[in-house]
């Protein structure tokens, strides 16, 4: 679904990631570790087309990025939901219309029946009309799920979804996660909480990559 091949990205000041050539298979779920500063976040635009590599191939549902229009740019994101780590929504618009904005955008309106079930998934049924400041920290996180997978991607990519929230939180919000990966789509968590992966470990086949000195490998089972 999406493939690296020898890429690397410089920010100007030298390279962040070199040689980095992985593989996220249908249905797979992947962490990614990592110092802050080490690259996470921008291995993870580099996957939805955020940005392109310096060097190297990125190949998404079969199509190099390089090769790709704004417009085929547009629509592959479509099927890749982000869950971005800082969460911003639209504070003068109800949690419903944030999360049901990815549709409006598609002119996809009338899928919006399905919006209830959606926010009920997520424990968020009854706070449709909630401005976005009055939710909670964990309330914006589950939002935020919501609002990435409102269009059916195939693939969630996310970065540091459980960052600011305490424990039984982060493991309400990795339960979601791990239903969504069981429903078939392919999962990659950007964090720095070990633990979280250990949990999620115990429940899915998930594998775990890190970055180090500018590359990824795959980490064994020293976690």
């Amino acid at each position: 679904m999406i493939a690296f091949d020898n890429v690397a990205y410089n920010y100007g000041g030298g390279e962040l990631l070199s040689e980095v050539s992985l593989r996220l298979a249908p249905g797979s779920f992947h962490f990614l570790t990592g110092p802050s500063g080490a690259g996470k976040t921008t291995l993870l635009k580099l996957a939805y087309a955020e940005l392109k590599p310096t060097s190297g191939r990125v190949t998404i549902f079969d199509r190099e990025v390089r090769s790709l229009s704004r417009d085929d740019i547009a629509m592959t994101r479509r099927r890749i939901g982000v869950v971005h780590q800082d969460c911003q929504f639209l504070d003068h618009l109800p949690l419903a219309a944030n999360v049901s904005l990815p549709l409006t955008v598609a002119g996809r309106t009338g899928e919006a029946r399905d919006l209830t079930d959606l926010l009920g998934w997520v424990g968020l049924g009854a706070l449709g009309d909630a401005l976005p400041p009055q939710l909670s920290g964990g309330e914006r996180q589950r939002a935020a799920l919501a609002r990435a997978i409102i269009m059916g991607p195939d693939v969630l990519l996310a970065d540091e979804p459980t960052g600011n929230l305490d424990w039984e939180l982060s493991l309400r919000l990795l339960s979601l996660l791990v239903e969504l990966n069981r429903m078939g789509k392919t999962i990659l968590i950007a964090t720095h909480d070990l633990n979280l992966i250990r949990q999620a470990k115990a429940q899915v086949a998930a594998r775990v990559l890190r970055i180090k000195n500018r590359r990824v490998q795959l980490a064994g089972a020293d976690l």
